[in-house]
């Protein structure tokens, strides 16, 4: 899980500091850079995912998660001469087994990427990786020419083999350590654990847009099982069937009776307050061709999926994300709520909770929705869920730069910092309303 996220020079954002929690949302007015807090863990993944290793960022294309254009675009007021720097802090499932050489004898399990990026010579260039493990980093950091290994871990230094040169090539990408890292020194095994460790934490995370595909009268499948539902929600489909082939079951609460997955489907849409039953059929035997029929209550006729409301079909895919992705994920989703009625989004904020209780889902989501939070602060009043379980923020943008908020939220579901204009004005549009209607039964009897 991811514990924290500090950035520098992104975007609007000057600088921002994320604490991460297992339930993490970010409020605020429209481009006051909620997007790009999410859209720079989506940037790190896409790099690690990159086959170009010398790429420091891969800023992306139209088959990316994102594209940011140039760095010149993507750094802060477009100054170039700036570096682009954070700190990524995760907590690995398993401790880290260092070995005694390095003297981490309580295998630490947290594990920190400190790096930076600038423009060298027209360029990309990764200024320096620090991993942190405990209380010890690991460096590569730039010296006269090139690079060098480093550490500040007590009795311990990096062994150069005799003959092999000192100077070392810059870091792989922005995270991994040149080969000659491993090569020249005979007690470099940890940097390759390191790596991993990074590389499975970006492969642990899982992305859903705020615009979804419009459902589809048939839906074809070939048997394969996506990694995901896509971006937009396109494999949404293929997911269950995958799901159903192999005969994947879930429960609903600890120790609860296991169920199958298009069942858990089916019960969240029923939760949510969208239907009252949800299955997918194939046309004919063989056909690989398959459709979704819903039926929006006992008294309904079935329905394609196409020919109810939007709602569903845009739903649909979180709900099935949320279930479908390993345990141990964190899931960005970017407004959930797009498209559904006030009361569902009430219902979604259960359907996050119980991801992040029962399925241990990291869930970081952006969000306009006034009803979710009130959701969220009703649950934790009930004790239905700790207050540490959930982090929340308000973005704001003056003068050009964003900035961050952390709320205050205690243990009755209040928010002890309530930002100014949080939702709008809402104490102001019902003064106005009030005074509109003064002033209307004044006319009203000045005319009698």
């Amino acid at each position: 899980m991811l514990k924290s996220l500090v950035i520098e020079n992104f975007k609007s954002w000057p600088n921002a500091r994320l604490e991460l929690a297992p339930i993490t949302a970010l409020f605020g007015t429209n481009s006051s850079g909620k997007s790009s807090l999410l859209q720079f863990l989506l940037l790190l993944k896409q790099t690690k995912d990159a086959t170009d290793r010398s790429l420091a960022l891969d800023l992306g294309n139209d088959r990316t998660p994102v594209n940011l254009g140039t760095f010149r675009d993507m750094v802060y007021r477009h100054e170039a001469e700036r570096d682009v720097h954070w700190n990524i802090v995760w907590e690995q499932a398993e401790p880290l087994h260092a070995g005694a050489a390095l003297n981490l004898r309580d295998e630490p399990s947290t594990i920190g990427l400190d790096a930076a990026v600038g423009v060298a010579r027209d360029q990309l260039k990764c200024r320096h990786i620090t991993y942190e493990v405990g209380n010890y980093r690991y460096m590569l950091r730039q010296k006269d020419k090139g690079f060098e290994l480093a550490s500040d871990a007590v009795d311990f230094e990096f062994k150069r083999i005799v003959g092999r040169p000192p100077t070392l090539p810059g870091p792989m990408k922005s995270y991994a350590f040149p080969d000659l890292a491993k090569t020249n020194f005979q007690n470099a095994d940890l940097l390759a654990k390191l790596e991993a460790s990074y590389e499975a934490q970006m492969d642990r995370i899982y992305h859903l847009g705020p615009l979804r595909e419009y459902p589809k009268r048939q839906y074809g499948w070939a048997g394969s099982r996506p990694t995901d539902v896509g971006r937009q929600g396109g494999q949404v489909v293929e997911a269950i069937l995958a799901a159903r082939a192999a005969g994947d079951k879930l429960n609903l609460k600890k120790g609860g009776k296991r169920l199958p997955f298009e069942e858990i489907v089916a019960h969240w849409l029923k939760e949510l307050g969208l239907i009252e039953e949800f299955r997918i059929e194939e046309i004919g035997e063989g056909s690989n061709l398959y459709r979704a029929w819903v039926r929006l209550d006992k008294h309904s006729p079935e329905a394609l999926i196409t020919d109810v409301g939007f709602g569903i079909s845009q739903v649909l895919p979180a709900i099935v994300l949320l279930n479908y992705v390993p345990e141990g994920s964190t899931v960005i989703l970017e407004q959930p709520e797009i498209h559904l009625h006030p009361g569902v989004q009430a219902n979604l904020a259960d359907l996050l909770i119980h991801a992040a209780m029962y399925r241990g889902v990291q869930v970081i989501l952006e969000s306009h929705s006034e009803h979710l939070l009130r959701r969220l602060q009703r649950r934790i009043a009930e004790e239905a869920v700790s207050a540490e379980m959930a982090r929340l923020y308000f973005c704001s943008i003056d003068k050009g730069h964003s900035k961050l908020a952390p709320l205050k939220l205690n243990e009755l579901g209040h928010i002890e910092n309530w930002p100014e204009k949080f939702f709008g004005d809402e104490f102001g549009e019902i003064a106005a309303i009030h005074s509109a209607a003064l002033k209307r039964r004044a006319r009203s009897r000045a005319a009698e």
